[in-house]
């Protein structure tokens, strides 16, 4: 059984999920890293869910303001062993309220076009591809999606 908890970026548990989320992305983006990295700084995410397997950590995501209207999630990582099992689903549906519950109207997010799984992730959940916005605008290894809520 997976349960969800509401937190915020200073939460202990959140932290590790992260550093392993960068790790991983270190090595699928190679060189294009660095430029990625400085989009993913924690100081501005207040609002974080961890899902726990049997007390135990197991996979996290985030939202953050991107306008009035419009929440970006940011920091989707599932550890390895336990994908598949519907975790990262659970935990994005968990955000997707919380960004209503917020006032949001809809949620956009970042992926890289390394990351197949995730593409599918967040197709099978309703997510569509829009043309890249802001800083990621005229990236070719980035795929922009947005979902209303």
């Amino acid at each position: 059984m997976i349960k969800l908890r509401r937190t915020n970026s200073d939460d202990p548990d959140f932290r590790p999920l992260v550093a392993l989320l960068d790790q991983d992305l270190r090595i699928r983006d190679g060189e294009d890293h660095a430029f990625y990295a400085q989009y993913n700084t924690l100081d501005t995410i207040k609002h974080v869910v961890v899902a726990y397997q049997k007390d135990e950590s197991v996979g996290c995501g985030a939202i953050k303001a991107y306008d009035d209207t419009t929440a970006e999630v940011k920091r989707m990582f599932v550890l390895e062993q336990q994908r598949g099992q519907g975790i990262a689903s659970l935990v994005l549906a968990e955000l997707e309220q919380w960004a209503s519950a917020l006032g949001y109207t809809s949620c956009i997010l970042e992926t890289g076009t390394k990351q197949p799984e995730a593409i599918a992730l967040y197709r099978k959940c309703g997510y569509t591809v829009i043309q890249n916005y802001g800083q990621y605008a005229g990236v070719e290894n980035s795929v922009c999606m947005q979902k209303k809520v």
